[in-house]
């Protein structure tokens, strides 16, 4: 048994797609956090299973999540996310197979709803695994999912479609949020940030992409992904530096 577990705050240009991509999965459990779009809605339409909760950042919403999935199996997914055909295939083959207890997938971005094919699309994340014994991970970003020791991790083929910056506003009110959080677990563990150290990591993150990532084969698209992946790191040193005037507050 399969069990979906999606966090969502106003996401009902993305939550349907989603979900659709999913219907086929045995439980669907949608974890919101305060919408005031039609989020709720939507997924009602798909399921039974739509909860409402205060925000207290990433790790303990998915945690949330995971704690009314009852299903053998569970993916994660963000509502901006979704399974085609192929990576179904592959995940309903891991689980029959039962050669691994978890299973890594890549992530294939999308920017302005073009898929980048080099461009940040990371295949170390940990999405489906077998639930008995694992928890996420308390960051309010960044957090991880915390397996059981001996777990056996298998690697997937197919991507998850990230449909992560719908436009050029979307990709800079992101920015701005993920930043905001970002400086905020720094400061609470006394990493001291400096302009220098700024610029060069916001200089290493566009060379990364770019380059190293091979961005510059998705094109004019793969330059903006880069650099708007490069202000984001500028502006998490910047926060650290001049930080927000209510870090303490911040959602």
């Amino acid at each position: 048994m399969l069990s979906v577990i999606i966090i969502a705050k106003n996401e009902q240009l993305n939550i349907r797609h989603c979900l659709e991509s999913v219907a086929w999965a045995d439980e669907l459990i949608v974890l919101d956090s305060g919408s005031t779009d039609d989020t709720v809605a939507i997924a009602r339409e798909f399921t039974d299973k739509v909860f409402s909760t205060d925000w207290q950042g990433y790790g303990i919403q998915k945690q949330r999540a995971l704690d009314h999935a009852t299903g053998d199996w569970v993916l994660n997914l963000d509502a901006d996310e979704s399974v085609d055909e192929r990576l179904k295939e592959q995940i309903m083959l891991a689980m029959a197979s039962n050669d691994n207890d978890a299973c890594r997938i890549p992530i294939q971005m999308y920017f302005c709803g073009k898929p980048l094919r080099f461009s940040s699309s990371p295949s170390r994340h940990v999405r489906l695994f077998k639930r008995e014994g694992a928890r996420y991970s308390a960051d309010i970003v960044h957090e991880k999912i915390v397996l059981p020791e001996n777990t056996r991790i298998g690697q997937l083929l197919a991507p998850i479609e990230h449909h992560s910056f719908q436009d050029v506003s979307h990709a800079l009110y992101k920015i701005n949020r993920y930043s905001s959080y970002s400086a905020k677990i720094r400061l609470k563990k006394n990493n001291p940030a400096s302009m220098s150290k700024t610029l060069a990591s916001s200089s290493w993150m566009f060379l990364r992409c770019y380059f190293l990532q091979r961005g510059f084969l998705d094109g004019k698209e793969g330059f903006l992904f880069a650099l708007l992946n490069a202000q984001g790191s500028f502006y998490r040193g910047i926060k650290q530096l001049y930080p927000d005037r209510e870090i303490d507050k911040l959602p």
